[in-house]
């Protein structure tokens, strides 16, 4: 898919045969809009790219002949203590702003009401599909915001642990299971920093098969301690792989602009040298419904 090209019928006929409704529609150079379900959220840096997008979508979804219920838009601040909560630009004010997406036929509580991000990052589709081909038997979420990793995970049998600061998140990743008729018997929700938990989970010598690395580019503890991930994600790679079990995999991502797939294995090269083991690289394709480099720059780990 190129820039500025909106996906076509054919397309959107891919992703309902396979019981998909959330992904990118359109990317332009400064904003891109996404489907949830019969919902939209525009994603903008400038105006003229959201007006831009609005006009795009109109005659996208006419040639489609795809049904819109609502249309949401957020700005995209270069600081994430200016974001702000979608605000709704088409569609009845007094409808709920939580819905329903689809990803693989699992389900994923989307809310248009809850913060900056909506509940589910359509660019680790492809990720989500390696963990749940992979069929782990435990699974490290960290930094797991929704449990959405955790969530394939477990449809395919794996036990999980999920990491993150925010309660309220992995309350929604509760919810997560409970819609897919999902257990959590077996399954941990920490809230907590996720470095004081790694070391925790080290002394009593847990192991895991799968290790899920993807932060925020910067955030803050509840005690004011900063993580940048330019500056911190190489110790959390060394401490990930003091867990990870055999033949095991971590997934290392990011969407920090500054760092490129070749930052990432760099990084990770430096923590199999620091462990003394040895592993090999491979990278899940570009969704289709992205432009190169548009999703999170990933890469997989698999140890040996």
């Amino acid at each position: 898919m190129n820039k500025d090209q909106w996906i076509d019928r054919g397309l959107l006929d891919a992703f309902d045969a396979e019981g998909t409704d959330a992904h990118r529609l359109c990317t332009i150079d400064n904003g891109w809009a996404e489907r949830f379900g019969h919902d939209i959220l525009i994603s903008f840096r400038t105006t003229a790219a959201r007006d831009r997008l609005i006009a795009g979508l109109k005659e996208w979804a006419k040639s489609v002949d795809f049904p819109i219920r609502r249309v949401f838009a957020r700005f995209l601040p270069k600081k994430n203590e200016e974001r702000e909560t979608p605000k709704l630009l088409f569609g009845h004010e007094g409808e709920n702003l939580q819905t329903i997406a689809t990803e693989h036929h699992l389900k994923f509580g989307i809310d248009f009401g809850a913060g900056y991000s909506v509940g589910l990052f359509v660019d680790q589709r492809e990720n989500r599909r390696f963990v749940r081909q992979a069929k782990p038997e435990r699974l490290l979420n960290c930094f797991a915001y929704t449990c959405s990793f955790s969530v394939a995970a477990a449809s395919a049998g794996a036990q999980t642990v999920n990491v993150d600061l925010s309660k309220k998140s992995l309350e929604r990743g509760r919810q997560n299971f409970v819609l897919n008729s999902l257990s959590t018997e077996g399954h941990k929700f920490i809230a907590d920093d996720v470095r004081p938990v790694l070391r925790r989970l080290a002394r009593r010598g847990e192991k895991f098969d799968v290790i899920i690395l993807d932060p925020p580019t910067f955030s803050r503890t509840k005690g004011g301690e900063a993580f940048h991930v330019e500056s911190d994600l190489e110790e959390l790679i060394v401490a990930a792989l003091e867990l990870i079990d055999g033949n095991g995999w971590i997934l290392v991502s990011t969407n920090c602009e500054t760092l490129n797939e070749q930052a990432l294995e760099r990084m990770a090269r430096y923590g199999l040298k620091l462990s003394r083991r040895a592993g090999v690289f491979h990278r899940q394709p570009t969704p289709l419904d992205f432009p190169p480099g548009a999703a999170a720059r990933t890469i997989w780990l698999t140890l040996r």
